[in-house]
């Protein structure tokens, strides 16, 4: 939406990174490939390689690729404006973000912490489940997060756990991270769970996980965190997250809620059993990445 969504920040920082990227070379527009299949060829000197764009580890070993491709070509705003919207809502209900201490899950290499720093937040947790996103943000974005772990949400080892929850985050963060198997619902709540009552959540998703036919279990799952009184959400908007490989919109909706009580035991248990039910469906699958 207009006065939301800016390129200022990661323009910026993409002229101090120094990256190997010399051209890509996107598919044909009648190619005819899904938004989880897309890939590019990549031509770094005198080599050229081909990354399927959800392969996130190979996309952040190469210094620049993630945001020439999708933020130079394909003009992805998502954190942009999803860390805008934020800002805007929570302004209007007499918040200040300044004073928020945040837990950015997906983190990915860095551009939402790079965002958040951006709006006078100091105190920023990334965490992501591939170190390959660890190791680009140490990189690229080296004074971001004040930590940045490596680790699943799925199965959070105690120790991390504790570790998390001493940082007292009462902001959740998750942009570009969920669906398509990236970030399970069970990882989203648990990631709700670590952040304080109350607390603020800014995510987004596209459309089509939000819808009543989603497979994911995210529909259902944000629906029973409105119905039952966990979160209440304060803004839903519909926008435009980037093109295609084809050029095409694709339209995702972003979310600004509080959450209100505690995660119960209850609703824990039912994700825990329908991630397993689901891995049992899928063995062999690869794990969820940023």
């Amino acid at each position: 939406m207009p006065g939301l969504a800016t390129d200022v920040i990661w323009r910026s920082r993409l002229k101090r990174i120094e990256s190997q990227v010399e051209d890509i070379r996107l598919p044909p527009a009648d190619h005819g490939v899904d938004q989880d299949q897309e890939w590019c060829d990549v031509i770094l000197g005198q080599e050229q390689r081909r990354v399927r764009f959800h392969d996130y580890a190979s996309v952040f070993r190469i210094p620049g690729l993630y945001e020439k491709l999708f933020y130079d070509n394909l003009e992805c705003c998502s954190p942009s404006y999803i860390s805008n919207l934020l800002d805007d809502v929570v302004r209007e209900y007499g918040d200040n973000p300044e004073e928020f201490r945040v837990l950015d899950v997906g983190a990915g290499n860095g551009m939402m912490g790079d965002e958040l720093q951006a709006l006078g937040i100091e105190s920023i947790v990334g965490i992501d489940i591939i170190p390959e996103a660890k190791a680009a943000t140490d990189r690229d974005r080296p004074n971001v997060y004040d930590d940045y772990r490596v680790t699943d949400l799925t199965d959070l080892p105690e120790t991390e756990e504790e570790r998390l929850r001493r940082a007292d985050a009462n902001c959740l963060t998750t942009v570009a991270a969920l669906g398509f198997g990236d970030i399970p619902p069970l990882a989203f709540a648990k990631a709700l769970d670590l952040i304080a009552t109350p607390g603020w959540l800014a995510f987004n998703l596209k459309e089509d996980f939000i819808r009543e036919q989603d497979t994911s279990g995210f529909s259902r799952l944000i629906r029973r965190l409105n119905r039952d009184g966990y979160i209440q959400t304060l803004c839903y908007r519909r926008y435009q997250h980037r093109l295609s490989v084809a050029s095409k919109p694709l339209h995702y909706v972003a979310v600004v809620a509080r959450k209100l009580i505690d995660l119960g035991h209850e609703l824990m248990e039912d994700l825990e059993a329908e991630a397993m039910a689901h891995q049992a469906g899928n063995a062999g699958a690869p794990s969820y990445t940023s």
